[in-house]
Formats: structure tokens, sequence, C-alpha cells
């Protein structure tokens, strides 16, 4: 995406703009983010909606200060390119524990015998999750704008389940409500997952088996680094450890340090981050709203984070 004159401006009428994704607890952390550096440090703090190319782009050419949740190791060629020793963007000290990999419900277990990723080759087995009657199986593999939604193609095309299931790339709240729908009517479902999540709370959620994570066997091009990122593509083995960071613009620390001592203190947990998908996604509260009262309820925390210091 360029920027333009129109867009500079748009995005220094407020003293700072921090990019919001579109999955829930980057959503809340971003109004968290905003509410308490207006109440605490009297700065005006916009909140856009923006993909994270995009975000690390404004990140890197200063149109944007702050991106609240940079999953790891999903965006390691972009981190590598924009959060290197000379690069433009900062990533936090402190960062969320998190897992990624394919998952299905128990009832989905019972019903197929489907337990491993190795399972979704088996035809006999997969029949059971075509709900189309087209003779495949459909697996959502994540959101299109998602950086973990290309590498779960090629993990598909890695594997060889890319040949027996449908892969499908829809919003979250879409293939969360197939998810919902699949365990309310006993039916038989599988689906790429990240941890922390609310799903793990509402429904037995059983991640399948698959090889442990090697380096020899991921070799990963995103489609923003390659037009031929699929077949140069492989991995044919589980995810690496995940986390995710807030990100910040380097020049931040001059322009206003108390803002970066501040996202330097930030420590939210796990169960944290699914209680702010909770919210949004079950008790459909705006991420705004949920913000807006979370700050006003841990004023002491968010005291601690001002200094720089975890709770």
């Amino acid at each position: 995406m360029a920027y333009g004159i129109a867009s500079a401006a748009c995005a220094h009428a407020a003293d700072l703009v921090v990019a919001m994704p579109n999955w829930p607890s980057g959503q809340v952390t971003a109004n968290i983010i905003k509410d308490s550096v207006e109440k605490n440090l009297h700065l005006s703090v916009e909140v856009k909606e923006m993909g994270t190319m995009t975000a690390f782009a404004g990140l890197a050419s200063g149109d944007v200060d702050i991106h609240p949740e940079v999953w790891l190791p999903n965006l390691k060629s972009l981190t590598e390119k924009y959060a290197g020793k000379d690069g433009p963007v900062q990533l936090a000290e402190i960062g969320v524990p998190a897992w990624q990999g394919v998952c299905t419900t128990r009832q989905t277990v019972e019903k197929t015998g489907i337990q491993a990723v190795a399972d979704l080759l088996d035809v006999k087995k997969t029949a059971a999750l075509d709900t189309d009657g087209d003779g495949q199986g459909e697996l959502w593999i994540g959101a299109p704008s998602w950086s973990s939604t290309p590498i779960e193609r090629i993990r598909a095309n890695s594997y060889g389940y890319a040949k027996t299931m449908r892969l499908l790339e829809m919003p979250e709240d879409m293939g969360m409500a197939a998810v919902d729908a699949a365990a309310a009517t006993d039916k038989p479902i599988v689906f790429a997952c990240y941890s922390p999540h609310v799903v793990f709370r509402l429904h037995d959620i059983v991640k399948l088996d698959e090889p442990t994570y090697d380096p020899s066997k991921w070799h990963v091009i995103l489609p923003a680094d390659d037009p031929d990122w699929l077949a140069k593509s492989s991995a044919s083995v589980g995810w690496d450890a995940a986390r995710f960071h807030i990100a910040y613009s380097k020049v931040l620390a001059t322009r206003n340090p108390k803002v970066t001592t501040f996202l330097e203190g930030i420590d939210f947990t796990a169960d944290e981050i699914t209680q702010m998908s909770y919210a949004v996604e079950v008790d459909r509260q705006s991420p705004a709203d949920y913000a807006k009262a979370w700050v006003g309820k841990n004023a002491d925390r968010v005291a601690k984070w001002l200094k720089g210091s975890a709770k």
C-alpha cells in the first residue's frame, strides 16, 4: 500500500496511531493502549483497522506508531526486514506464549478416528467432513488477511491433505461460527486453531498430532516475498513455539519515550487474551467498550506499566 499526502495527514491528525488487526484480542489490546495513553499521558490516539503488512509499512514510514499483536514465527520475514538491529521497528521485550496447529472436536475424534494430521490423507475418514457433497472434506485455514493462512496452505500441500480437503479462507467469526454449529449439532469438523483463544473455553477441542517442529523441514516463503511462494515452500512438520509481541516505531522512543516505556511494561497473560476473545466473540461486547472498562478496573496495573514495570 502506498502512503500519500492525504493518508499521512490523516495519520498525524492524532498524536499517536495504533494499528488494529481483525482478530478480537488484537482489537481489544489496541483500544486498551489507546485508553491508557489518553487517560494517563494526555495524548490523542487514533485506532485504525488495517492488515499487518500495511501496519508494518506504516511503522517503517512513520504513519503508524504501534501494532498491538505481532505473531511469531508467522511474521519472521517481516520482523527480520523491519525489526532488525538497524530496522525502524522495535518489538517489545515481553511477549505472550502461544501455539498454532490444526484442531478438531472431541466428537469428531470419537466419530471418525481423526486424531492426527496424517489422518486427513485418509479419504474414508475425511468423507465425514464433506458438508456439500463434492467428495472433499472442508477445512478452515484462517482469514484471508492472516499471515498464518498461507502457511497453513503450505502445510496442507506438504503433508498432502490439500488433495483430500478443500481449504477454506474466511473471516474468523465465520470460521468459529462453523465450529459452534458443528459442536451444537454433533457434526464432525476440522479447522486451523491457535491458542490462547476462546474456542478452548467453549468446546472440548483436540489438537491433531503431527511431527514436532524441525527447522530443517520448515521452508516458508510468504506471498509478499515471492509470487511463486507456494511452489517454493514446504513445511511438513508442526509449528515452532509461538508468541506475540507489541511492535512500535523506534522513532517513538525519541519522540515520546513515556509511551515506549509504557509499551515495554505491558504483560498480558494468556488467560487475559482468552477473556478478551470471549468478551468480543461470545458476549458481543465492542472491543472499545471492553477496553474502556478494563482500563477503569485495572488502574494500578496500568500505572505500573507506565513506569515500565510488570505487575
